[in-house]
């Protein structure tokens, strides 16, 4: 039973009967309330048996409507206390390639049967008549719930590609075995033909709410998809040392790290998929580096030579520069903590402000704690991270744990002190700020006097 339905949905489901249609919660809500048992934030309603301009009458009475795919039967409701996805039950054709090309025409005299027949597993061709509190399950969706498989419905699953993609972060989150019969027709469709935005969305749905999302890798793998990832591809039996990676090999080893950053994430989907990505891309560089050297593997130089493939693996899923930057140098920087560590009775200061300055210490450390989790040594095992420990400390007695250091002096004060704009004065300003990252200026009054005292000196010379 689907019980504590919002009254609103309820009271716009007793409206929709009463004008001679029929109000059904479908797709992710239905599924999504079987696999938690509680009632999902989203909720989708398709209507039967009412035209679409009696239907956008109704909807106005409960608050604003928005026809944006009113051409496709789609509305949404935004009331005082939610939004809604409204929609018409829909015949599909294909006429193109790729995600977009279809031809759609609402029908509202469809059976549900017939509107669940096109879409893409079982576990999502499921209705829940909200008034008769009956579910509608004509292709065994509760079953494959139940039997934790996922199962494409028909035919018709072969005309979109992006099912791939979503059997990928399906099987991530959910945790799903991906059946035989679909593995089969996955093997079948073409990628390439999608846009890099609706990529990018399945990898982001994977790596922000799959709590291992190695599950939805792995499928990846097995779905034969890897090869329009070519950088995730090249870490397949890349060898490691097996005194630091007892697990396996390069592709094992970053399926874990990618687990384990899932366990760090806060809410914050930005800087969660920093780390995310960040996790997923630090070792690109193994696949260029690793040889064996005096009998054991090494990768010398992988962080620094991981960034391109990073930038390139990103650039296919997306434009966001920030996102790609940030990603590039968590590659860059992964072991610097590490390195730091070892070398701590001989680090200065300066070192810890000037990495933080290059990235925000939080970030970085949840990558690195991650990739050293991500592993089977026994410090691993045992859950220590001593240069996380240390860098952590190191970073709050310097107050730059959680705000990089902002310079002291700045171009207007140098303006004050009668100094033209230009290249000069940018020098100035980087001179004043390395110094000040060495902790020999600690405050603008400091910052201010030594920019005097070196004005001075130019003049004099």
């Amino acid at each position: 039973m689907m019980e504590n339905l919002p009254q609103e949905v309820l009271r716009l489901a007793r409206a929709v009967n009463q004008s001679g249609g029929k109000a059904i919660l479908v797709g992710g809500s239905v599924r999504d309330h079987f696999l938690a048992n509680a009632i999902p934030k989203d909720l989708d309603i398709e209507i039967y048996q009412m035209s679409l301009e009696k239907l956008e009458a109704l909807l106005t009475t409960f608050g604003k409507v928005h026809a944006v795919g009113k051409s496709f039967g789609v509305l949404k409701l935004t009331t005082s206390t939610a939004e809604y996805d409204i929609s018409f039950p829909r015949r599909e054709s294909k006429t193109g390639k790729g995600h977009k090309g279809f031809l759609v025409e609402p029908d509202p005299e469809m059976t549900f049967e017939e509107a669940a027949s096109r879409r893409d597993f079982t576990i999502n061709a499921m209705g829940w008549d909200i008034l008769q509190n009956t579910l509608s399950d004509p292709f065994g969706g509760m079953q494959d719930i139940d039997n934790k498989i996922l199962r494409h419905v028909g035919p018709s699953f072969v005309e979109d590609p992006l099912r791939v993609m979503r059997a990928m972060q399906f099987a991530g989150r959910f945790e799903f075995t991906i059946a035989p019969e679909t593995m089969q027709l996955c093997h079948e469709l073409d990628l390439s033909e999608l846009p890099k935005e609706r990529l990018y969305e399945e990898f982001k749905k994977l790596l922000l709410k799959a709590n291992r999302p190695s599950i939805g890798l792995e499928a990846a793998r097995k779905l034969g998809i890897l090869h329009y990832f070519p950088e995730l591809e090249a870490l397949i039996g890349v060898p490691q040392d097996p005194v630091w990676h007892p697990e396996g090999d390069v592709w094992v080893h970053n399926c874990m790290v990618v687990d384990q950053a899932a366990l760090l994430r806060e809410g914050d989907d930005h800087e969660d998929l920093c780390v995310m990505f960040g996790a997923l891309c630090h070792d690109f560089g193994k696949a260029l580096t690793t040889e064996m050297k005096e009998g054991r593997w090494r990768s010398i130089g992988h962080c620094e030579a991981g960034m391109e493939p990073t930038e390139q693996f990103l650039r296919r899923l997306t434009d966001e520069n920030n996102l790609i930057e940030t990603v590039k140098i968590l590659v860059k920087e992964h072991l610097r903590p590490s390195f730091l560590y070892d070398e701590r009775e001989h680090i200065k200061d300066g070192a810890i402000r000037r990495l933080s300055v290059r990235i925000p210490i939080p970030l970085l450390l949840k990558v690195c704690q991650a990739d050293h989790f991500g592993r089977t040594t026994p410090d691993a095992i045992a859950r220590d991270f001593p240069a996380g420990r240390w860098l952590t400390q190191k970073a709050e007695e310097l107050h730059v744990k959680d705000n990089q250091p902002q310079p002291l002096l700045m171009g207007r004060h140098l303006l004050t002190l009668k100094m033209p704009p230009g290249p000069k004065m940018g020098k100035l300003l980087n001179e004043a700020f390395e110094l000040q990252l060495d902790g020999k200026l600690t405050n603008l009054e400091e910052a201010t006097e030594w920019a005097k005292q070196h004005l001075s000196a130019c003049s004099k010379n």
